[in-house]
């Protein structure tokens, strides 16, 4: 279904829709504070590897990032932060960026890289982070498949293109074409892995 949901202030009733059909393993479409993306519940393990086959990864390489609601909701899931770490993610949070950071042991395996990371974002985008919120615990954060077109930015088109593969596609206007910015921040030296829509100057 296309779901209609305002980007400043979400329906409670869309968003209870939104999380009882992540949590019973649906897969959804939401906007971001960049383009519109695949998500589900992190903790449903099908629904990962449904989003792993519309993409046509492999869930275990696929290098999948999630999204929190908040820098506590995100301490949850890596390794303690520093002090100097924590100052920079707060001064760059919510916003367009994708952290990679170690995994915690509240990370799925089938989320965890080979090195046992994982990306983590908060975007600056009310409807991700009150679907979280409403949730109580994250979401996948995966691009649509193939090349970014301006297609992509069209709730009503995406929802043409998907609506037989995912659940529930989430209008909330116009997304972005441009995806976040990846940061590495597992090295001592934080290296940008993507240029994106997040300005980094360190």
């Amino acid at each position: 279904m296309l779901l209609e949901v305002h980007p400043d202030n979400p329906n409670p009733r869309h968003l209870r829709m939104i999380a009882e059909c992540l949590l019973s393993g649906g897969v959804i479409i939401y906007p971001t504070d960049t383009i519109y993306g695949l998500g589900c519940d992190i903790f449903q393990h099908k629904a990962v590897e449904r989003i792993a086959r519309i993409k046509q990864v492999d869930p275990n390489k696929a290098q999948l990032s999630f999204v929190c609601y908040d820098l506590s909701d995100l301490s949850q899931y890596t390794k303690s932060i520093s002090t100097p770490l924590y100052r920079l993610l707060k001064s760059y949070l919510p916003g367009p960026f994708t952290f990679i950071l170690p995994a915690s042991k509240e990370v799925p395996k089938i989320l965890q890289s080979k090195k046992s990371t994982i990306g983590l974002r908060v975007p600056d985008n009310n409807i991700a982070r009150q679907i979280v919120h409403e949730l109580r615990h994250p979401i996948l954060s995966a691009s649509l498949p193939g090349e970014m077109v301006e297609e992509y930015t069209d709730p009503a088109i995406i929802y043409e293109k998907f609506e037989k593969l995912v659940d529930i596609v989430v209008d909330g206007g116009n997304g972005g074409m441009i995806p976040s910015t990846v940061v590495d921040c597992t090295k001592d030296s934080y290296e940008v892995i993507r240029e994106g829509a997040g300005e980094w100057n360190e």
